[in-house]
């Protein structure tokens, strides 16, 4: 019955455990068909040549990889994709350029007046910072002036050596008014109002001075004059306020707005205005100017990392700020301190609707170059990048980024100038459709890029925060577009500034979405290689099968910057390609090792219980073998026996299993249960064949002596603990053989560890394949929590044949005076012996398992495999728990009494 019931708890267990394991790959396989079926799109098409070989050999797509692609495919290879049979959605986009933006703050000085004073001047002191704060940089410093006194305001804009008319109707020539700058004029002295402006084409955001004036009035208000015509109207209102500018770049983009709105709803993403649609039209406004406004969508914010504190001082005047000549001005204003007022961290205004950007300077940046570390990591290579090629000759006002000087990873070119821009909508970036993450395809048209530290001290240096594109175009992560308008609006603006031939390719990337894809699996994926191999032979681009791909980290190291940040070690989402099928094949590899090691284990519990049966009848064998019985005969009814036993434990587990996998929540098919009646009988008959080779070889004598040997050296062991480790040695064989059987739960325990480090290796620490780990996880703890009860049903049936076949020295120790406790210490040491020598077994294949998936032995796999070592101590040790009872049931007359 005993080893009728072993089988039967073997074989089912095995039957139940292997359902298990299969249901774990069909959840993994379906995680992968939730997450590759929710992608935007499966198939990227760049043009000829643009892959680049550090790609191919890595089999990844790099980000922001299309923020330095400008043209490249036609439009006709455009409707040649898009009437490939198969095609749903193919969806072009055009890199066309970035230009300035300026960014414009208002800085409210009203609180910081000092109204006893007759005059005084209010000091901003600019900090521009960008990188998470770790470049910055100081501008110069900025001027409110306030005076009690009457100011007179120009009549006429701009710088001119001509004759000015005042408001009070007074005339002076322009060149004598701080050189080639206008003024305000206080009690007919000249207060200059924006000094260095001959310069003014060359500036950046850290050069440039500008001073508002406001008049305090005799009520409180503060009044400041209009320039130009309407000089004669003044402005009164109950607040001073400074004008704060600095620039980033923005990068314009043409799309198709219908295959925009179909590929991700960008449509459905507009929070202002209008989404672009046949009525816009590039127009000629604004006469005399007559310049072609081209209409786009933006972005409520613009992404870069850009902000500005001020920090902020008061100086009392009994004068107005000098104004005999520029240079001698901004020398006595920027000498002028006062008492520190506080600082602040500056925002910029939002976009608005109807306004517009100056496409001029008008630059393409190239991609980014990288040279491969020891370690795997890359390193992006910085370049030498001409910051004067962002000026665009002749033309004055416009001042550049102020980290234009930075450190550079990218070629700027200069374009040809494309007039104006007229925003006609806003948009959300966060309300475009959303993907499942897991399977996230580049999508920098509305995304920025990120890049998380890749070592504590990158980590530390962001704040855990994440790096975001900065104000310089050429650095290293790129700006995605912040401009959108449709590619037949681009058409019109090229033909109306006479630019035909700039569309022969304009087009950067095709992203295509596959008809009738909408998981997994092997029929989806014949669909998207069959669409992309036409596309491929029809068009002979670049053609990259993103489906079934995931982000996966890569390693980055950039340069420090000219600004103050250090170099970085930066954590990249690279998209691997295909790393959905890679993690279903990882999955079938890690379900045959499960499968072996419960089979093993299996085994060797059988062989335990088999073996046991045999020694019960040792001295019956004996005496068969003596009657004259050959050995062939003694064998064959040892093996019958256990293939009888195996035959009926098959049959029961074939009723037993559906109906506990059931219970369970596992899928064990019919056919499964079918095979659990050859599968018991091959097990009983495998786990016999050594005790029945053993009982046929066995003399007659033989089964007259004493399972347990003598240790070699007797010695006097000290206490129950003492003795019940050297009885260990008595039986080595069965000893080895429970230790084996822990030692290869132990063994699965520690390398369920090591398999979560395979998915962040091989199947390389994609994001997918975390949530695969993660699903399978519950189902592989099941399994090896199934080998660890096994191996410790082992432990405790070695501990129990023991006792069984000590039972008279047991007998002879208590009435001897041992008592139960120390009996059960006696068993205990035993079972804590046999679980050290497992777990010493286990924890270190798993180790070298371990080591041998990661490449490496890290502390973490140390710290692993102690851990496993002590649990198999104390998972032996309480296995010996119902051993140590019976041998309180011991009758110890009737064994005294035999012996």
């Amino acid at each position: 019955m005993a080893l009728l019931l072993g089988v039967l708890v073997a074989t089912t267990g095995f039957t139940v455990l292997t359902g298990a394991t299969d249901t774990a790959r069909l959840e993994v396989t379906g995680g992968v068909d939730r997450a590759a079926g929710a992608a935007a799109y499966q198939v990227l098409i760049r043009p000829k040549g643009t892959r680049t070989k550090l790609e191919d050999e890595r089999q990844k797509v790099r980000p922001n990889s299309l923020s330095g692609i400008y043209g490249g495919i036609t439009m006709d290879q455009v409707r040649q994709i898009a009437g490939t049979e198969g095609v749903d959605v193919a969806a072009p986009i055009a890199m066309v350029g970035y230009a300035n933006q300026t960014r414009v703050a208002s800085v409210d000085v009203t609180a910081l007046v000092d109204r006893s004073l007759d005059r005084q001047l209010i000091r901003i002191d600019p900090t521009y910072l960008a990188d998470h704060g770790l470049s910055s940089a100081k501008g110069r410093a900025q001027y409110v002036y306030v005076t009690k006194h009457p100011l007179v305001w120009p009549k006429i804009l701009g710088a001119s050596t001509a004759r000015v008319e005042f408001s009070d109707g007074s005339v002076r020539r322009g060149g004598d008014l701080c050189g080639d700058t206008l003024p305000v004029l206080e009690d007919g002295k000249p207060v200059c109002t924006w000094l260095d402006q001959t310069e003014s084409g060359l500036m950046n955001d850290l050069q440039g001075v500008v001073v508002t004036p406001y008049q305090l009035m005799p009520d409180g208000r503060f009044q400041h004059g209009m320039e130009g015509e309407n000089a004669d109207q003044v402005l009164t209102g109950d607040t001073a306020t400074a004008p704060m500018s600095w620039h980033i770049p923005m990068l314009l983009a043409a799309i198709d707005p219908a295959a925009e709105a179909r590929l991700v709803g960008l449509d459905g993403a507009v929070t202002a205005g209008h989404y672009l649609g046949p009525a816009d039209r590039v127009e000629r406004k604004y006469p005399p100017l007559n310049e072609p406004f081209l209409p786009v969508l933006t972005v409520e914010q613009p992404y870069p990392d850009n902000a500005v504190s001020i920090g902020l001082s008061r100086v009392s005047l009994s004068a107005p700020p000098p104004g005999d000549t520029p240079d001698a001005a901004l020398a006595a204003l920027e000498t002028m301190t006062g008492p520190k007022l506080g600082t602040r961290s500056v925002q910029p205004q939002a976009q608005k609707l109807g306004g517009g950007q100056l496409l001029q300077p008008f630059m393409r940046t190239g991609g980014v170059d990288y040279t491969e570390n020891p370690d795997g990591s890359l390193a992006a290579v910085p370049v030498d990048s001409d910051p004067d090629a962002w000026r665009t000759p002749n033309f004055f006002g416009l001042r550049l980024p102020w980290q234009i000087y930075d450190t550079s990873y990218r070629s700027i070119d200069q374009g040809s100038a494309l007039g104006n821009t007229e925003i006609v909508g806003l948009y959300d970036p966060g309300k475009v459709q959303a993907f499942d993450p897991l399977s996230k395809v580049p999508m920098e048209t509305y995304q920025a890029p990120t890049a998380t530290g890749g070592d504590r001290r990158t980590q530390d240096l962001l704040g855990g925060g994440a790096l975001l594109p900065s104000g310089n175009p050429a650095g290293y992560l790129a700006t995605p577009p912040t401009l959108l308008t449709s590619l037949d609006l681009l058409d019109q603006l090229y033909e109306t500034l006479g630019l035909s031939t700039a569309r022969a390719d304009p087009v950067s990337a095709v992203r295509v979405r596959v008809a009738g894809v909408h998981g997994f699996d092997d029929a989806a994926r014949e669909r998207v290689r069959v669409v992309a191999e036409r596309i491929a032979a029809a068009t002979g681009l670049d053609v990259d099968i993103t489906y079934g791909s995931s982000p996966e980290p890569q390693a980055v190291d950039v340069s420090a910057g000219q600004f103050g940040r250090p170099a970085l070690r930066l954590s990249e989402l690279w998209t691997r390609k295909g790393v959905a099928a890679a993690i279903v094949s990882a999955v079938d590899r890690k379900s045959v090792v499960l499968f072996v090691l419960v089979l093993v284990v299996c085994a060797l519990f059988l062989a335990n219980a088999v073996a046991a049966g045999v020694r019960d009848r040792r001295t019956e064998l004996a005496t068969l073998t003596a009657l004259g019985w050959p050995a062939r005969r003694v064998f064959a009814v040892v093996l019958g026996e256990v293939a009888a036993i195996g035959l009926v434990a098959g049959a029961g587990t074939m009723l037993l299993a559906a109906p506990l996998g059931w219970l369970l929540d596992v899928r064990v098919p019919w056919e499964r249960g079918l095979l659990a009646v050859p599968m018991a009988l091959l097990l009983a008959l495998l786990a016999g064949l050594a005790p029945a080779l053993s009982a046929a070889r066995a003399r007659p004598a033989k089964g007259l002596r004493p399972v347990a040997l003598r240790p070699r050296r007797a010695g006097r062991p000290r206490g129950p603990i003492g003795l019940g480790l050297r009885n260990l040695l008595r039986v080595p064989g069965r000893t080895l053989l429970g230790a084996c059987a822990l030692a290869i739960g132990i063994t699965a325990a520690t390398l369920l560890g090591a398999i979560t480090f395979a998915f962040h290796g091989a199947i390389v620490g994609t994001l997918l394949g975390d949530a695969v780990s993660l699903q399978v996880r519950s189902v592989d703890t099941i399994a090896v929590a199934a080998t660890v009860l096994l191996g410790a049903l082992a432990v405790a049936d070695v501990l129990y044949l023991n006792i069984r076949d000590r039972s008279a020295e047991l007998a002879t120790l208590r009435a001897t005076g041992w008592t139960a406790g120390a009996l059960g210490r006696l068993v205990a040491a035993e079972g804590f012996g046999i679980g050290v020598l497992g777990g010493l077994l286990g924890a270190g294949a798993g180790l070298g398992g371990a080591a041998w998936l990661v490449g490496t032995v890290t502390t973490g796999l140390i710290w692993t495999a102690v851990a496993a070592l002590a649990a198999g101590a104390l998972v032996a040790t309480v296995a010996a728990i119902v051993p140590a009872l019976l041998l309180q049931r011991l009758p110890t007359a009737r064994l005294l009494a035999e012996e």
